[in-house]
């Protein structure tokens, strides 16, 4: 066991944990927070996105002793009441089909828009995007939500 210090969605907790636990499995059995989904295990479907320091990171491919001293964001804390705007976004171009990779579809744009500012193309929307696998095909509904937070830079 370590004993490890994290901050998750801005509070602060002491954990013991096995030696080498990622990061996913301290979210989601530790503390909770189910919103961060498992696909693969491997760090190739995307599905356990969540934010380090504002960037998109692949929680099943990072251990909880990587973390400490730096920010993890969840979906959870993305916006404490759904208002952020690619949660409004998500909503208003109705992304979701079985809803299995949207919370992090949403954590890797939040993580664009944060990179990108208010300007990328869609070129860049679809290479980032893609790094989330969704089964259910809903890139289209993606990129028009996005699209609609940015101004696009035509790279098509």
């Amino acid at each position: 066991m370590t004993r490890i210090a994290l901050q998750v969605n801005e509070v602060d907790y002491d954990l013991d944990v096995p030696d080498g636990m990622p990061l996913l499995w301290i979210l989601r059995d530790l503390l909770g927070l189910t919103g961060t989904k498992y696909g693969c295990g491997l760090g190739k479907c995307g599905a356990c996105t969540v934010h380090v320091d504002g960037k998109a990171v692949r929680s099943c491919q990072v251990s909880g002793v990587e973390v400490m001293e730096r920010s993890v964001i969840t979906i959870e804390g993305l916006s404490t009441n759904g208002e952020h705007p690619v949660q409004i976004a998500w909503k208003e171009f109705n992304v979701p089909q079985c809803g299995y990779c949207q919370p992090a579809q949403m954590m890797q744009a939040a993580a664009l828009l944060g990179q990108s500012g208010i300007s990328c193309s869609n070129r860049v929307i679809d290479r980032e995007m893609s790094k989330i696998l969704c089964r259910c095909g809903t890139y289209p509904r993606i990129r028009r939500a996005i699209a609609s937070l940015v101004n696009l830079n035509r790279e098509e």
